[in-house]
């Protein structure tokens, strides 16, 4: 009940700063018929006594009102500044970081066998609302047979690693390679990346390919916009979305800059990725889904991510994995010196399938593993994480 009356609340002095907006605009407008008398419709605004009556005057307050009204509307839309880690009024840092050659830091953990006797090491991106403790959940019985060394990160913005308002797709993948550098990795290393940190993975194709060993992606995101896919298909799987997701994907395209103020509008439609409110058509991803809603981890998951601001964490992420790639779209790759494996599931409700067998075909050198009734959340599928490790680092090049 307060959150609907505090929703109400935010929608009422919107309506109430636009209608003021609007009859500004009609004074305005009203004072120009009265000293220029090219606009019929309304009532004219006289200055009797006045040597303020050119047109050139009218114009003046007209421009004038319209940036009051723009300078409203900016002040609207313009997203609240972050609260970085370790900053008065900020969340403490409580994981170990390292410096980016940028400056800011970067949060990590650490998983498998110790990095000194690791005989293979991997980064792992994860996906939208994860964080530094998610993995691809391999045993740790496999990790050590195999002498793994595991790392993962919160990406900009998210848990504890600072937010980077120039974050794109290729500071995505120099991101990586500063983690591993800092880590003393070695020349080269293995990336794991989930959903919709895998642009992280297309990006160290593209980007960092002198770095990696091998590359493994599950389930990652697609752009529907992407020139690389067919049209009439992926307008097609686009509409089969709700009407929520279809809005927050086209403000991510069209005006970023305005995802905060739009996703807080309780009139507008929304993401139900974000809210977690749209059923999954795979069983298990839809039995996780009603229990981490119902057991308080949904929201609890999304707390820890957004700490920092949800501007810089799941709306830059929107903006970066949904808007424009002017560099380079994943079909526009080459066969990098290094395999890729992509798995995917048949029943994800997130990624259609159908769009990521088309990528694979186009592309060739991508090993493409298509899992029968399996849904988006592929860690949550029991054993395998073990078998995607384990076939990334059995493949030939990647010890």
């Amino acid at each position: 009940m307060a959150a609907g009356a505090a929703a109400s609340t935010g929608y009422w002095s919107l309506a109430i700063g636009a209608m003021r907006a609007a009859m500004v605009c009609w004074v305005c407008l009203a004072y120009m018929r009265g000293v220029c008398d090219w606009l019929p419709l309304l009532p004219a605004v006289t200055t009797t006594g006045s040597t303020m009556s050119t047109p050139r005057v009218g114009l003046l307050v007209l421009l004038a009102a319209m940036a009051l009204v723009a300078g409203w509307f900016l002040n609207a839309v313009r997203p609240p500044p972050p609260t970085p880690c370790g900053t008065p009024g900020g969340p403490p840092v409580t994981a170990p970081r390292v410096r980016l050659r940028d400056g800011r830091y970067l949060a990590y953990a650490e998983s498998g066998v110790s990095r000194d006797r690791a005989r293979f090491k991997v980064v792992y991106s994860h996906g939208f609302s994860g964080g530094r403790m998610d993995s691809p959940r391999a045993s740790q019985e496999l990790l050590e047979e195999l002498g793994v060394y595991m790392v993962a990160f919160d990406r900009a913005g998210y848990g504890e690693s600072d937010p980077d308002p120039r974050r794109s797709v290729e500071s995505a993948a120099l991101d990586i390679e500063d983690l591993a550098d800092a880590l003393e990795l070695g020349d080269r290393f293995h990336l794991v990346c989930s959903s919709l940190g895998s642009h992280a993975g297309w990006a160290a194709i593209r980007y960092i390919p002198h770095r990696l060993a091998g590359l493994a992606m599950m389930a990652p995101v697609i752009n529907y916009r992407w020139r690389g896919l067919p049209r009439g298909l992926a307008r097609q799987l686009y509409r089969k979305q709700t009407v929520g997701d279809q809005w927050s994907l086209r403000v991510a395209y069209y005006a970023p800059w305005l995802l905060h103020w739009w996703m807080s509008q309780p009139w507008l439609p929304t993401s139900t990725v974000i809210d977690g409110s749209a059923p999954f058509p795979n069983a298990l991803d839809e039995k996780n889904r009603v229990m981490a809603l119902s057991n308080g981890m949904f929201h609890s998951r999304a707390r820890l991510a957004t700490q920092q601001g949800v501007q810089e964490s799941f709306y830059r992420d929107m903006a970066v994995m949904f808007g424009r790639w002017p560099e380079f779209e994943p079909t526009d790759l080459e066969k990098p010196p290094f395999p890729v494996h992509l798995f995917q599931g048949d029943e994800d409700g997130v990624v259609p399938v159908q769009l990521q067998r088309h990528i694979c075909r186009k592309l060739g050198w991508v090993n493409y593993h298509e899992l029968p009734v399996t849904g988006h959340f592929l860690s949550a599928v029991p054993g395998l994480g073990d078998r995607i490790v384990s076939t990334l680092l059995s493949s030939p090049a990647s010890a």
